[in-house]
This record gives C-alpha cells, structure tokens and sequence, in this order.
C-alpha cells in the first residue's frame, strides 16, 4: 500500500491505523454480516456506534453533562446560518474577523439578521444584503496576521452571542487558550460560538468557556459529511419559532441527533478517531506532537535566510495550518510539483491567497513533517540564488 505524506487542508489525513482499521471492517463490521454503512441507523449495531462515539468525545474534550453534543450534517458552513436561527433572538451578535473563514461566516449571520464586527476601531455599517444593515466586525487588521487587542475590541454587552474561528485555515492564524480566557472574561455574559474546524482535538481546550463549539469533521475529526455541535443546554431554548425543525438545535438534541438519517458512516470513522486519540495519550498527548512538528516546521522557515517566509505574527501562528511563501510565484509552482513527485500531497496554498500551505493536522507524523523539512532544505539549496 502507497501512503503519501498528505497535508491537505480538508478533507485531510486519517491515522493509517484507523484506515486500515476501516479496510477490514469494511464488508464485514464485526460479524453481523454487513458493514456498518449498511445498517439501519435506528438499529442495535449502529445504536452502540453512535453512543460510544459520543462517550469518547465527552471524555476528550471533557464536556459536561450540561452540553449537548450533536452529530449534525451540511458543514461548517451551514453554521453559519445556522448558529444566528438557533441563538440571536432578534438580537445583534458580535464577530470577531480574523481570517476569511470568520469573515464568511459574519457575512452570512448579516444576510439573516443583526451583526455586527467586534473592533478595535469604529465599525462600518454592513453593505451587504443583511435584513437590517446592522452588521459589524471585531477584526485584527488586513491581511489578517495577527490577533486584535482584546481591551481594544469595541464589545456590545447586550450581544446574543460573540463568535470567532478558533483556527484560520486560509491565513494561518489560531487563537490559544489564554486568549479565549481573556476573551471570555471581557464578554462576560455574552456566550462564546466558536468555529473549531480545523483544530478541534489537537489540545486541551475548557469547553465551559464557551456557549456553542462546532466543527466539521474532515480535518482532525474523520471524514466529511458529519458536523459536530456542542451547545450548552441552556441555549438551546433561544430558537427563533418557525425555523425548520431539522436545523434546530432543539429538536435535534431532542432525538439524539437522529431527527432524520445522520451520517452513520462518517461517525463510524469519527468514532475510530476518538479511540485512536485516547490511544496516543488524549489531547495531552497530541498537543506535545502537534507543538513539536509545528516548531521544528518554522524554525525550517525562519531559519532558511528569507527563501522561505511566513507572515504571521509569531505569537499567533497556527500549529495546524502552516502558509508560506517563496521569492517567486513561479518558485511556488515549482516547488508543488517538485514536492508532489517526492511523495506529498496538498501543499498548494488556497486559490485566494496563493503560496504554500503545510496542514499539520493530528494525523499528520512527525516522520511526515521530518520529510518536508528535508525537501524544503534541498529544494531551497537547489533554487536558491
């Protein structure tokens, strides 16, 4: 079996353990016959999948039994929309832009209703197609590398909600856990959403700090088509009336996340996840390897005398996703091709952004990361002048 080193960006790696694990279960789960991608999601086989699933979620993150935790489908990107029906109650919300996934998803909660960006300076009106106009950012400045000044964001005390992205994806930029603390402290009674897409599972994180959480899967958590939400029961009685029952929170909590079929295939894989992180030590263990490879990758960068540069304020570089650039757009192109024909995948950066973009997910080793710096040493001394 040929295994590149993938650092795609999403859908991303899985743990070859887990791969080969879902190759011999594949025809036959566990005797019954069938695989479990055939079975009635209402049934005894698939019934026990989900909950332990569920079980091992809570374990790793650590979530209280006043959290509800759901297995939803349609993306990230549905949260968008679907975070303001289910918490704003016709109240603005607070969006603190840090990158062009949060960005995306204050333009969507603007197109449904009052939202406004969380800045350091005075916000704009929303231009966009928003019901009231009344959107607004807490944004770091363009091109987004670095984090805002949490005693400069402009806070509205009454706000339904305050979302961020934990992690940006495109721009590279993450928000740790002394950040959140502070952010908290300072919205007080506001509750925190956050877009944990791409670096759910790679530390400890304190769910308590946060109202809402959700994910989608395909990076650290499995394969795409499933979503997670981890929403604090409380909020779950904010749902605007009317909305359809199947992007309600409520509701859904209601029929343990079996309102209609979920995607019992990706939760399947979801669940092999979760065991295969308890086996490399919980979010402890990961956060140690995922400091490691995300160090030894940008010290290979500043240290490569400019050939190689990153441009994100070093105290909020993410450790999941690594952009950088070489001297050349042309040298760029080069080394994706060079890089693709030595054994790696997905180092292309995103099509708005350009350069290259090393993604260090949970599943991504060591050996893999050893690799690229190994190539990137030999390409540098082969290209540079």
């Amino acid at each position: 079996m040929r295994r590149v080193w993938n650092m795609s960006a999403g859908p991303a790696a899985l743990p070859t353990e887990v791969v080969l694990e879902i190759q011999r279960e594949f025809p036959d789960w566990r005797g019954i016959g069938a695989g479990i991608m055939e079975v009635s999601h209402r049934g005894k086989a698939f019934s026990g999948v989900i909950e332990a699933a569920r079980a091992d979620l809570r374990e790793l993150l650590d979530i209280p039994e006043s959290y509800a935790v759901l297995f939803l489908q349609g993306g990230a990107s549905l949260q968008f929309a679907q975070v303001p029906m289910n918490l704003a109650e016709g109240k603005s919300a607070d969006y603190l832009i840090t990158g062009a996934w949060s960005q995306k998803a204050y333009g969507e909660a603007a197109r449904l209703g009052k939202a406004r960006v969380a800045r350091a300076d005075e916000p704009t009106p929303f231009s966009g197609t928003g019901k009231s106009g009344l959107a607004r950012v807490a944004r770091a400045d363009e091109p987004f590398t670095r984090l805002p000044g949490i005693d400069a964001l402009q806070l509205d005390p009454e706000a339904a909600y305050l979302h961020l992205c934990g992690n940006e994806t495109i721009h590279g930029v993450e928000i740790d856990e002394t950040y959140i603390a502070r952010l908290a402290d300072r919205a007080a009674s506001v509750p925190l959403v956050s877009d944990m897409s791409s670096h759910i599972l790679s530390r400890p994180m304190d769910v308590r700090r946060y109202g809402l959480l959700y994910a989608g899967a395909q990076k650290n958590i499995g394969i795409a088509g499933l979503t997670i939400v981890i929403v604090r029961a409380d909020l779950l009685e904010r749902a605007a009336p009317g909305i359809p029952a199947i992007l309600d929170y409520r509701a859904q909590a209601a029929n343990d996340s079996m309102l209609n079929t979920p995607p019992t295939f990706a939760i399947y894989v979801a669940g092999l996840v979760f065991k295969w992180l308890k086996r490399q030590g919980g979010l402890d263990g990961v956060e140690k390897t995922n400091r490691a490879k995300a160090d030894r990758l940008y010290a290979a960068i500043d240290e490569s005398d400019g050939f190689y540069t990153n441009h994100v304020d070093p105290a909020c570089r993410s450790r999941m996703n690594v952009p950088f650039n070489l001297p050349t757009p042309e040298l760029e192109g080069e080394f994706v091709r060079a890089s693709e024909a030595a054994g790696f995948m997905g180092l292309k950066g995103h099509k708005s952004v350009g350069g290259i973009r090393a993604s260090l997910y949970n599943a991504v080793p060591e050996e893999g990361v050893e690799a690229l710096i190994a190539f990137m040493t030999d390409f540098r001394q082969e290209h540079a002048n």
